[in-house]
């Protein structure tokens, strides 16, 4: 997601200790005032825009604060402090910002031409199997899952009933016909929890309590291999197996498949693996499920698979959360609690794609969803129905617009806010390029408008340009 105090020049310092306020659950929310108190900004007329939640320990992360001796830790604790992390507080947990061997720079580069290993255990993740497995997300989500191929995921949003706010963004695989794999912010861990347990709760009060299972697969460690080598460093470990597809070379982006690795002595892994081609770096690469019950043997199995992967360090190394945060947004990628929250629709977040094309028509045989009846005007109709679009920035050479910096009109001498700035930085891949993402009012959302940034009480000129700003490199069905 290398010495500390290179890699914090592309982070928002400023949203270390900052907590913004939480905003209505409605797609929009009041503009009053912005995270600049030196700065006497007038409320916008025409539109308003969000005050997404932020965090109170790291900018590139959807957290909240904790003391050090409450933080949580993943499997993979030990061998981040042998390789000389510098560990910060993150959703709860002690996880890497960096390590001491790369830059953040460094880091961001060797992820681009190399490939890196990221720890994301963190995160939560889920199987939901049973008849009402699928109604269920049909429910909470506007994707068309019901067409979903075994082995296949996509990316959707959980969606809050009657407002169609994204509740948190998510990455749905589905295992069979009746079971399904999905991930979920660390940060959002009890807001999705209580969401997800009151929607099951009122499905099992109409169809029973046997129709759901949901479990929390607290026992799987999950790490992210990342970058243009990662298919030839992972395929050289992979366990031959006459009775599975072993070739990597068939494994396309948003597939996954069990696989075992061989270890060191030549046995290979006692379980296998669950392994996805996805991630959040725009690069191609894989996330890695790796079960630790059972036996002691089990339970160091995370550590025994990032050191197999380590064992090529002039392919592979490690990378933390500021990697991944500049990479992902070089790869247009949102985070949660900054670029997106319960204020945003997926319309008027530019995620309207997550929304099946068979679920677009509210005459539609097919179950409704959370939120349709705002979703699908939006999406009809955008320029009647939308007061923001989300939109990417390049910022003139100087200091990067950062979160909470103001976009205004060049043209209003007065300043008059049209929009806000939820993640930016200099860009490595780009030389250093200040690029940036946002909200701004209907209207200046187009490619090549020219809007202004306060940045530092000056106003930095900047164009709407299309994201990603690199471009992906998923491994695709030729």
């Amino acid at each position: 997601m290398k010495p500390f105090r290179k890699g914090t020049g592309l982070l928002n310092s400023r949203a270390v200790a900052r907590t913004l306020r939480p905003v209505a659950s409605n797609g929009s929310s009041s503009f009053s005032s912005l995270p600049r108190p030196q700065l006497r900004l007038r409320p916008l007329v025409d539109s308003r825009f969000p005050r997404l939640p932020g965090t109170t320990s790291l900018r590139c992360a959807s957290s909240s604060s904790a003391a050090a001796g409450s933080l949580k830790t993943t499997q993979l604790n030990d061998l981040h402090l042998r390789h000389g992390a510098k560990m910060v507080p993150f959703a709860g947990f002690s996880m890497p910002l960096q390590y001491t061997d790369l830059s953040h720079v460094e880091s961001h580069k060797w992820t681009r031409e190399k490939a890196s290993l990221f720890d994301v255990s963190h995160m939560v993740q889920h199987q939901l199997s049973g008849p009402g497995a699928l109604p269920l997300l049909m429910k909470v989500t506007p994707s068309s899952l019901d067409k979903l191929p075994h082995n296949q995921s996509t990316l959707s949003c959980l969606l809050e009933e009657g407002t169609g706010g994204i509740v948190d963004d998510t990455v749905i695989t589905r295992r069979a016909d009746d079971v399904f794999y999905f991930v979920t912010n660390a940060g959002r861990r009890d807001e999705d929890l209580a969401f997800l347990q009151a929607e099951i709760d009122a499905y099992r009060q109409t169809h029973g309590a046997e129709s759901i299972k949901w479990e929390i697969l607290a026992d799987r460690a999950l790490i992210a291999l990342q970058g243009p080598l990662a298919a030839s460093v992972l395929q050289t470990f992979v366990h031959p197996d006459p009775q599975t597809d072993t070739d990597l070379s068939t494994l396309y982006f948003g597939q996954c498949r069990e696989l075992y690795l061989t270890l060191p002595d030549g046995s290979r892994t006692p379980h296998p693996l669950l392994v996805s081609r996805t991630g959040y770096t725009g690069e191609d690469g894989f996330e890695i499920s790796i079960p630790t019950s059972g036996d002691s043997a089990s339970a160091s199995l995370p550590t025994q698979v990032v050191d197999l992967l380590l064992s090529r360090p002039d392919e592979v190394r490690l990378a933390g959360l500021a990697a991944r945060d500049s990479l992902r947004l070089e790869a247009g990628m949102c985070l949660y609690g900054h670029d997106i929250s319960t204020a945003q629709t997926p319309p008027s977040a530019s995620l309207g794609w997550v929304v099946g094309k068979d679920r677009r028509d509210p005459a539609s045989s097919l179950p409704s969803f959370n939120g349709a009846s705002i979703v699908l005007p939006q999406l009809a109709s955008p320029a009647k129905t939308l007061s923001q679009r989300r939109v990417g920035f390049t910022v003139e050479k100087g200091s990067p617009a950062r979160e909470g910096a103001v976009v205004i009109d060049l043209a209003d001498d007065s300043k008059t806010p049209i929009g806000i700035i939820t993640s930016g930085l200099p860009s490595p891949t780009l030389g250093g390029t200040n690029i940036a993402m946002g909200y701004v009012k209907q209207g200046f959302h187009k490619k090549g408008t020219e809007v202004g940034i306060l940045v530092r009480n000056k106003v930095r000129k900047a164009n709407v340009v299309a994201m990603p700003w690199i471009e992906s490199k998923f491994h695709r069905k030729a």
